[in-house]
């Protein structure tokens, strides 16, 4: 599976867009690159790609990079549960795969976005295992980090709620993995720019208003429900969506299959980057305690999600 890079054009406006500067790019990538080395409780064997994507997504700001760089660390060391066991071939991560589709589109749309789908096919399936399923999200992510080489505008969210049931809602509603999802989720190199609900059906307004209560008034703002696959098309055009959605793309269902072979393909990377994490040990000046992090209860007494 391949992801379409940005077109020389389009390069141009995602520079634009994150204060990319071809002059000074270096400058700031070589000043990462050393104060990575100078961090005893960070791993500095990042390559280029990755230390420059989060570079964009921090608008080429040095103290905000180097603050997301050690956030992403620290979650990795503070929430296991998320990281551990990148084998897609384990029995647990099938179970979730072999019961939906999940893939990133390999064009970008007109704004130089990447699409990124998930679909399930039975509404009488068992609800899958939350914690498993955000495990397969990161591991899509970390492989992303390292080849969308000149980056991307942003990312848009599919979501086909065709078989979304009341059961499924209340066995996966826990808020508290939620917000440690979103902890995360903060300290990768992502811009969410849409997030679409496709083939809504009742309960979506339930999930989503439960959704809204955790996050802040930006993200709400992003969301656009859909009961039709046309009104998907005034957002996003044809050509960069599968045929699922009316779209000229190829199929999701191919799409996700060469996915699942490139995660299977990255399993001996997962398994050396199982240790690819922050040692408080190390950290320079007073550790960080994970229970004061986020509260014994997963609360996050200590750091807002913004």
């Amino acid at each position: 599976m391949t992801l379409n890079l940005p077109s020389p054009q389009l390069q141009i406006s995602i520079r634009e867009e994150w204060n990319e500067n071809l002059e000074t790019r270096d400058q700031y990538l070589e000043h990462i690159k050393d104060w990575l080395r100078r961090q005893p409780h960070l791993p500095d064997d990042w390559g280029d790609v990755e230390l420059l994507n989060f570079l964009r997504s921090c608008y080429f700001s040095l103290e905000r990079t180097k603050q997301k760089i050690d956030r992403y660390f620290t979650v990795r060391a503070a929430i296991p549960e998320f990281y551990r066991d990148w084998d897609i071939k384990r029995p647990e991560l099938v179970a979730i795969t072999s019961v939906g589709q999940a893939c990133a589109m390999p064009k970008l749309t007109p704004e130089g976005r990447r699409v990124m789908i998930l679909r399930g096919f039975d509404k009488n399936m068992e609800t899958p295992n939350v914690t498993h399923f955000i495990r397969i999200a990161f591991m899509f992510a970390d492989i992303r980090i390292k080849e969308e080489s000149h980056g991307v505008s942003g990312d848009v969210y599919i979501f086909d709620a065709s078989i979304l049931t009341a059961g499924h809602f209340a066995k996966a509603a826990n808020p508290v993995i939620f917000k440690k999802f979103l902890f995360c989720l903060k300290a990768y190199p992502i811009k969410v720019k849409e997030i679409h609900v496709v083939n809504a059906n009742s309960m979506v307004d339930i999930v989503i208003n439960w959704i809204m209560l955790l996050v802040k008034e930006k993200y709400r703002k992003l969301v656009h429900v859909h009961t039709s696959i046309e009104t998907l098309h005034d957002y996003i055009p044809k050509d960069v969506l599968p045929e699922e959605y009316g779209g000229t793309c190829g199929s999701s269902k191919n799409f996700t299959e060469q996915w699942i072979k490139k995660l299977e393909a990255h399993t001996d990377w997962f398994k050396k980057r199982e240790n690819f994490k922050a040692d408080e040990s190390k950290r320079l000046g007073l550790p960080i305690d994970y229970d004061d992090l986020f509260g014994v209860d997963g609360s996050f007494k200590k750091l807002a999600i913004d």
